[in-house]
């Protein structure tokens, strides 16, 4: 059973059509990424994932149960970071936890304990007495994640947990994530930083007009977008020799010569390739046969910015 299941789901706002038709899974313990352009649904998406927001059409499911019929059994499973962190200036960052341990029934005598591990787990013990307005963005964002674990929920629902930190701030978040994660638990969060995306997640969803244009991992929607694979090869010398020995050689689909060196001085070939993995490696067999001086070769995979782009450029264009 998936921990998470959207069959046929749409919501419309005024006679548009926010999410249409949106259908994909994610499995128990995936970090899974939902990127897209401004406006594209994901927000709406997510809203009705934790029942803020009743679908039109469709149905989702959380560990098989459905958010519109059975939704306090949804909203046990789940933990939601919203992408404001909201207004609880009064309060200790004890009392913050405190309250919503009690909003979630955590029995009293457990709350002290419960809350001293995870603000270990988020690394602000030693903020329990301090406002929670005196706290920075991202340990708002820290505090935000011990908040949402207060009632162990089995998936996390994160809206933009990076947005508007630092750089420093992105990293420690998105190592906090790894962590979590490794707890078992299952994660769906949406970003516009593609980094972060391509960093943690083990598959990607990418949105556009409020529809799933894509789903699957990286490598997954590279082959889908791209007809060949980019193969790298440097070399300390004879470049055109090597050049015209791979143009004759099956499942090689173009050479080029670079025009400037790497940065260790050697010449750098590039070449489109369609075979699998292994007309790869019996490609390499035949370059170190024929004695070719080869110091590196590698695929060069494309970067989520490159994949985004191809799958919106409806949009981007």
């Amino acid at each position: 059973m998936s921990a998470i299941e959207f069959q046929n789901v749409s919501k419309t706002f005024g006679g548009r059509k926010a999410v249409d038709a949106v259908n994909f899974k994610i499995e128990s313990g995936e970090i899974f990424g939902l990127i897209g352009p401004n406006g594209a649904g994901k927000t709406t998406t997510m809203r009705m994932l934790v029942t803020l927001l009743q679908p039109d059409q469709g149905q989702i499911l959380v560990g098989g149960h459905s958010v519109r019929q059975a939704p306090s059994e949804v909203r046990r499973q789940i933990g939601f970071m919203p992408d404001a962190f909201g207004v609880y200036d009064d309060m200790t960052v004890n009392e913050y936890l405190e309250f919503f341990a009690a909003c979630y029934h955590v029995p009293k005598p457990q709350r002290p304990g419960l809350i001293k591990d995870l603000l270990e787990l988020v690394d602000l013990p030693q903020r329990r007495n301090d406002m929670v307005d005196t706290l920075s963005t991202g340990l708002k964002q820290r505090l935000g994640l011990a908040r949402v674990l207060i009632h162990d929920p089995s998936i996390l629902v994160l809206d933009e947990p990076a947005s508007g930190l630092d750089p420093r701030a992105r990293i420690e978040i998105r190592e906090l994530l790894l962590e979590v994660a490794r707890l078992g638990k299952t994660i769906l969060f949406s970003s516009h930083i593609l980094a972060d995306v391509a960093e943690l997640c083990t598959r990607i969803g990418i949105m556009e007009n409020g529809r799933v244009a894509a789903v699957g991992t990286l490598s997954q929607l590279s082959q889908k977008l791209t007809p060949h694979r980019l193969l790298k090869i440097a070399l300390l010398d004879k470049a055109e020799e090597t050049q015209a020995f791979l143009a004759m050689q099956a499942n090689v689909s173009a050479v080029r010569l670079r025009s400037e060196r790497d940065a260790h001085q050697h010449l750098c070939l590039e070449l489109d390739f369609n075979g699998a993995d292994a007309d790869i490696q019996a490609l390499l067999a035949r370059l170190i046969e024929n004695k070719f001086p080869i110091v590196h070769f590698s695929e060069e995979n494309q970067k989520l910015e490159e994949v985004f782009m191809r799958t919106t450029k409806g949009i981007a264009a």
